[in-house]
């Protein structure tokens, strides 16, 4: 509720950020989100851009997040998968990641 959009987010302090975090522990995940508002605020003017590629050069955001994104809020193909999936493959199929 305190940060309703991105730009609410973005302009607002790390201390701010964080005292809310507080108690969640991860404190870098609330200073990659904090980051990534502030990077979407100034390159996509505070929307949220729909493509993995995208998604992918916010700071705090990783190839499966991004694919989540994009799908689930843009309806977008995308392919999600996690570690353990990539290790079931790796094992299965002795591929290398």
């Amino acid at each position: 509720k305190r940060f309703p959009t991105i730009e609410n987010l973005a302009s607002a302090s790390t201390q701010e950020v964080n005292l809310l975090w507080s108690g969640l522990g991860f404190y870098a995940r609330a200073k990659r989100l904090h980051e990534g508002a502030q990077y979407v605020l100034a390159r996509h003017g505070g929307v949220l851009p729909s493509s993995v590629e995208a998604l992918q050069r916010i700071p705090g955001i990783g190839p499966y997040t991004a694919g989540a994104i994009s799908s689930i809020a843009f309806g977008q193909p995308a392919a999600l998968v996690d570690g353990n999936v990539a290790r079931v493959f790796s094992r299965l199929c002795a591929i290398n990641f």
